[in-house]
């Protein structure tokens, strides 16, 4: 057998070609792919997981986005676990957007998508003088986001497919006057109550506990006097800091930077001007808009005439209150700062030239240049200092990447040890002593994730490292247990005085509660006796202050019959007893056209997030990062 595999050494390697290498195509490729492709599902639509590279490529081009658009705004401000997960909402929703409008076939023709480019202030600005788009500057714009104009259209596209899965449902949402009218006069309707509450701390001097109370009170709760289960433990972390220190620029790339990004780093044209105001509202009647431009019309014929009297006449005329008194002077402003029939006007005109008159929505105005300011165009070496930190950082975001995989693997694969993975990438194994689940922690280490991790039982008991968790921004922290001391009840005489404590909190509570619903059924029986605050006027609009549980239930109450009595559990703070006066009317409901318009509004908000969360439902939506405490929920 050997001998024939050495007589016939290229047939055996054509034949083991051939056996192998198609399964390595059908099978190890595809392995490899959704290997390196996959990664960590943090959210899943329709199927379909968006992974945290995504969600990390997501972020970091949202930042880039604020930061490009404010160029002197702090990006530590994006750097919190809320601005992150924000980031995760926003990739979720677009994903089910698109899913959504691709299932309701939902597209969008070429002639919305060249109104939609039309439209754009952005591309507005890249117009030539006859009209036509500078392709150049728009390859340069969209460019400077890593698009070509036909990626750049696509997204476009893609936007407006998604924007009518839910616009149409929020646009054609209404709210009959009757159903406004009666959410209006609940909201704003006002009730005359007096009150009194009936607090703990009233009861708790008469409270006289037995020492067999206290026992029994110690072994109903003795999980509260135990000395907390802790830990030792080593940990790694990686973070950018760590992968900035690897990254070598050279002068090439900068300037190649610099020249990609001279658009956005250039200051912008301003212009100041100075400008008369008729103001006329939009909607007035024809006439009275006449009137007013023929009033317009004949300053500007005075003007035409003698230019120099344009402060004169605009102390005199203009209806602007914030310049009239400079002689129409509005100071110096760059594009996007007025409204846009007043801006193409005024970066029309030349220094000292008067316009004709320019209609808005205020009225009419006349303009006049005062002065240009030309940008001063940003030298390489001015800029590069910025321009080298800002590409270390984007460079430094790449490495961390690599390294993060590399990271991942090595404390997973030397579940053992954290030093194989320290000394690879030249970390720090860091200790801390003492851990508990109650541990008030610095950044970064203060994560309910690594918390769990920690005390979990494979890491309590097996002493494995924990897998590679994200605790902020960049940021990867992997960890090992090194001693486990496990939580032990403390004896009662140590602790005596705590017992005790929290058996007069719960008694006078439970005190407290049952004096003041013996009340609620006495004085609603007889009233004579009662002993409440004076009267006062409140609302759901204006609560005066009062505790929120008992606002409810006094303008939940029934008034059928006068007086009303109602009770409310104000928790740790007791128990409140109120007597209802009356029921006044809500104010001026007739009046209230604009809450009126509001609610309407509120309606189709609450319609467009109720369909929301159907597409959410329909496909399947799951979002397996936890919502940190303050994110506000879509």
């Amino acid at each position: 057998m050997f001998d024939f595999v050495r007589k016939h050494n290229r047939i055996m390697q054509i034949l083991l070609f051939l056996l192998i290498f198609p399964s390595f195509v059908l099978f190890g490729i595809d392995g490899y792919n959704r290997f390196v492709e996959k990664g960590e599902a943090v959210a899943v639509v329709d199927g379909h997981d968006i992974t945290r590279a995504e969600w990390d490529a997501a972020h970091r081009n949202e930042v880039e986005r604020l930061r490009a658009s404010m160029p002197n705004v702090d990006v530590k401000l994006f750097d919190s676990p809320q601005a992150k997960y924000g980031s995760l909402d926003r990739l979720v929703r677009e994903r089910l957007m698109q899913v959504a409008a691709e299932r309701l076939h939902l597209g969008v023709s070429d002639q919305r998508l060249a109104n939609e480019l039309q439209q754009s202030p952005a591309i507005a600005s890249l117009r030539r003088p006859d009209g036509t788009l500078d392709m150049e500057r728009y390859r340069q714009l969209v460019g400077s986001q890593g698009m070509t104009p036909e990626m750049y259209e696509n997204r476009v596209r893609a936007d407006l497919s998604s924007r009518q899965v839910v616009n149409g449902v929020m646009g054609s949402s209404f709210a009959p006057a009757a159903l406004s009218g009666v959410a209006l006069e609940a909201y704003y309707q006002q009730r005359e109550a007096q009150w009194t509450v009936f607090k703990p701390a009233d009861f708790a001097a008469r409270l006289k506990p037995t020492d067999e109370e206290l026992r029994q009170h110690y072994q109903q709760h003795v999980a509260r006097y135990q000395t907390p289960e802790s830990v030792d433990i080593e940990y790694l972390m990686l973070d950018l800091a760590t992968a900035q220190k690897g990254v070598v620029l050279n002068e090439a790339d900068v300037r190649t930077y610099f020249e990609q990004n001279q658009a956005r780093l250039q200051a912008k044209e301003e212009r100041r001007a100075s400008h008369i105001l008729f103001a006329v509202d939009a909607k007035a009647p024809q006439a009275e808009r006449d009137k007013v431009r023929a009033q317009a019309q004949q300053v500007l014929a005075e003007l035409k005439k003698a230019p120099q009297r344009f402060a004169e006449l605009a102390r005199q005329h203009s209806k602007d209150p914030g310049s009239a008194a400079k002689g129409g002077d509005l100071d110096f402003f760059a594009r996007g700062a007025m409204v846009k029939a007043f801006e193409e006007a005024a970066f029309s005109l030349n220094k000292g030239q008067i316009s004709d008159l320019v209609e808005t929505e205020f009225g009419y105005h006349i303009l006049q240049i005062t002065d240009i300011r030309q940008p001063k165009q940003a030298s390489f070496e001015s800029q590069r200092a910025s321009l080298e930190a800002e590409l270390r950082r984007q460079q430094a975001q790449r490495k961390f990447a690599e390294l993060a995989e590399q990271f991942t693997n090595l404390v997973y694969e030397q579940s053992d040890s954290l030093q194989p993975a320290a000394d690879r990438l030249k970390l720090e194994v860091h200790k801390m002593n003492g851990l508990t689940r109650q541990s008030a922690l610095a950044a970064p280490l203060n994560n309910p994730k690594l918390l769990a991790a920690v005390f979990s039982a494979d890491a309590l008991e097996k002493k494995r490292n924990t897998e590679a968790l994200e605790v902020g921004p960049s940021q990867l922290v992997a960890a090992r247990v090194v001693h486990h001391v496990p939580a032990a009840a403390l004896p009662y005489d140590k602790v005596q005085d705590n017992v005790r404590q929290s058996w007069l909190t719960q008694a006078a509570l439970a005190a407290a509660r049952q004096a003041g619903q013996e009340k609620l059924t006495q004085w609603k029986a007889s009233a004579d006796g009662a002993v409440l605050g004076k009267a006062e006027v409140l609302s759901r609009a204006n609560p005066n202050q009062w505790p929120s549980a008992l606002l409810e239930a006094v303008m939940h109450a029934p008034t059928s019959s006068m007086p009303a009595w109602v009770g409310a559990d104000l928790g740790n703070q007791g128990y409140a007893v109120a007597r209802i006066n009356k029921v006044l009317a809500a104010p001026d409901l007739a009046a209230r056209q604009q809450e009126r318009a509001q609610f309407v509004q509120w309606v189709g908000t609450a319609e467009g997030l109720a369909y929301y969360n159907h597409l959410k439902e329909r496909f399947k939506v799951v979002i397996k990062e936890p919502r940190p405490a303050s994110a506000v929920q879509p």
